[in-house]
């Protein structure tokens, strides 16, 4: 079997050499690690508010360059295909006619890596940040690639890419064709000529099976529910609705679901065309994985070359371990963003808040919550002395 993940790891972005900054145990307010949309919204929100960037906050991302996950799409996303993306605050992402066609990672990452420079926030990367830990005087430990940072808040804005999630069936190990995960998808070329199946009933398992039919020898589609296709404007009502199902999962200490997951797919032009096509007919999930394909306990059968996993992804947060903030039903209890256990980590662009506008009301949130965190100490160290 070919696996899914050739490099050896689920984490999509490549590995680099350690980040060329020498942290050397050095103390600030705010480490915010992540620079996707989350982290920097989070970093706007900060130095907007008084703290200053290298001074007082310090921000590491361990992707190679702007962009966040946007810097990996496939390149057949086009930016005209892209549904909800809003701007960065203070920044609006402008664009042209042109750029519907351009692909969404030149785009978003060109539009992030303005961003950066018109605020002046330095980014440190590529650092991998592998565990935050309880350190010295009531102060995180931030152990990264490029030394330690000694933190009085953290902003772990770590988005799920770097997660990509395959469930697993019996079988799974035996199939002698090719298994990849949407974060390994580079685009519909690859699979001309080649019986697919894809798996999973979100918009990208969607959008691959739009792309790879016209090139395919088959395509089969199966997910775990019946998707659910959404008809009609998504208002402010219905979004405000989506994410109060997630931000209850999260309340509750449950990993959380996507925001998308609770909203439907779009009934767009294209998807109504590929529906009646029969590109979008359904099957419910299969039972095992032969080495020729995927089998039902019915009986049924369908013989594949590959088994593409649109799967979704699971937060990025294994940095936290340490810190033991997992409630027993496996996810991180957040009140708005601040983590329960544990008030001096928020974690933004995690459950509710990660849409793009949800990150970036998220980051402001997170940033009034820790100037109030850290007033409180600064009058109770006065109080004391």
């Amino acid at each position: 079997m070919v696996p899914i993940f050739p490099r050896g790891e689920e984490g999509c972005p490549p590995r680099r050499s350690p980040g060329v900054d020498g942290f050397g145990g050095r103390a600030v307010d705010v480490v915010v690690v992540g620079a996707g949309q989350a982290g920097l919204s989070s970093a706007y929100h900060l130095a907007r508010t008084g703290f200053v960037p290298e001074r007082d906050t310090v921000v590491v991302d361990h992707a190679p360059g702007p962009g966040g996950a946007w810097q990996f799409r496939w390149p057949s996303l086009t930016y005209g295909r892209v549904h909800g993306m809003h701007s960065l605050p203070g920044m609006e992402l402008e664009t042209d006619p042109a750029d519907a066609l351009r692909s969404s990672s030149e785009v978003v990452s060109g539009y992030f890596a303005a961003y950066e420079r018109r605020f002046g926030i330095r980014v440190h990367r590529p650092v991998d940040v592998p565990a935050v830990r309880e350190g010295p005087g009531g102060l995180l430990r931030v152990e990264t690639s490029a030394g330690v940072l000694l933190t009085r808040a953290l902003i772990s804005a770590t988005g799920t890419w770097d997660r990509p999630f395959v469930p697993r069936y019996p079988g799974q190990d035996s199939f002698l064709g090719r298994q990849l995960h949407t974060a390994r998808y580079a685009g519909p070329e690859e699979f001309a000529g080649l019986r697919v199946v894809v798996v999973g009933g979100g918009a990208s398992g969607t959008q691959h099976l739009m792309e790879i039919a016209p090139l395919a020898a088959s395509t089969t589609w199966v997910t775990r529910t019946p998707p659910v296709f959404r008809e009609g404007p998504f208002g402010e009502e219905q979004g405000r609705a989506a994410v109060a199902l997630v931000e209850e999962r999260v309340r509750r200490g449950l990993p959380p679901r996507s925001v998308v997951s609770v909203t439907g797919l779009p009934l767009t032009d294209a998807v109504r065309r590929a529906r009646a096509e029969g590109v979008l007919d359904r099957l419910p999930m299969f039972d095992r994985i032969t080495p020729a394909g995927v089998a039902w306990d019915d009986g049924g059968s369908i013989d594949a070359d590959v088994i593409l996993w649109a799967t979704g992804f699971r937060p990025s947060i294994g940095h936290l371990a340490p810190l033991g903030l997992r409630e027993p039903g496996g996810g991180v209890r957040v009140e708005g963003t601040r983590a329960v256990r544990d008030p001096r980590v928020h974690l933004v662009g995690y459950g509710p808040s990660a849409s793009t506008i949800g990150a970036n009301r998220a980051g402001r949130s997170a940033v009034n919550d820790i100037r109030r965190l850290l007033a409180r100490e600064r009058d109770g160290a006065g109080a004391a002395a």
